[in-house]
This record gives structure tokens, C-alpha cells and sequence, in this order.
């Protein structure tokens, strides 16, 4: 007459186990360094990262910190096209106007990043 439904069985998921699909390789990462110099002040840095990197005015300090006391800093690490065109901004930045023994631009390379 009433069949008890109170049981119902539930299928178990199917998984499928074929060849895995491999990851997609990473592009290698590189720092943008700047170099230290006596000839650019802070405030020169902090507006540099702040137009150059959209670093806020705590971070472009942090750099400039860093740069200060021990030669260098990271800006960013990126792709290799990226950071060539960062390096390449700093480079033509130009002249500290707040010091005038200052010629240039500041210094700036690449490298890769440790994996």
C-alpha cells in the first residue's frame, strides 16, 4: 500500500582521474632597486614612489629609510618587462630641485627575485 521513503540513497560524487592538466608557468619575478646617493633628500623619494610606484607616503618613507641606511631598497618586484620600465622611469626622473649640487637622476637597476 505505502512504501516508506524515509530512506533515500544518495549517489556518491563521481571523480574523474585522468591526466592531470599542468599548472601554467609562472613569468620569473625581478626587484626594481634603487640605489642610495647624497644627492636626492626624502622628500624627493617619498614623491618618487608616491608617482612613479602609487606608494603611499608611509611606504615611500619606508623606503627612503631603507635606501638611506642600507644602500639600496626593493621598490617592487614584477615581471622583467615591467621592472625594466620602472628602472627606466627612475632613471629619467630627474634632478632633486631641493639640492643644488645635484645633477640627475638617482641610480636604479634590476634583478632577479629569489624564488
Amino acid at each position: 500500500m505505502f512504501e516508506d521513503k524515509s530512506e533515500t540513497a544518495v549517489a556518491e560524487p563521481v571523480v574523474r582521474t585522468g591526466p592531470k592538466k599542468p599548472k601554467p608557468k609562472r613569468q620569473p619575478r625581478y626587484h626594481v632597486i634603487l640605489w642610495n646617493d647624497d644627492d636626492h633628500s626624502f622628500e624627493y623619494v617619498v614623491r618618487m614612489m608616491k608617482e612613479l610606484f602609487a606608494h603611499p607616503t608611509p611606504k615611500g618613507l619606508a623606503i627612503a629609510m631603507e635606501v638611506h641606511v642600507s644602500g639600496k631598497a626593493v621598490c617592487l618586484t614584477t615581471t622583467m618587462e615591467h621592472a625594466e620600465l620602472k628602472r627606466d622611469q627612475i632613471k629619467a626622473y630627474g634632478r632633486d630641485k631641493t639640492i643644488a649640487r645635484c645633477k640627475g637622476s638617482m641610480s636604479a637597476s634590476i634583478e632577479p627575485a629569489p624564488e
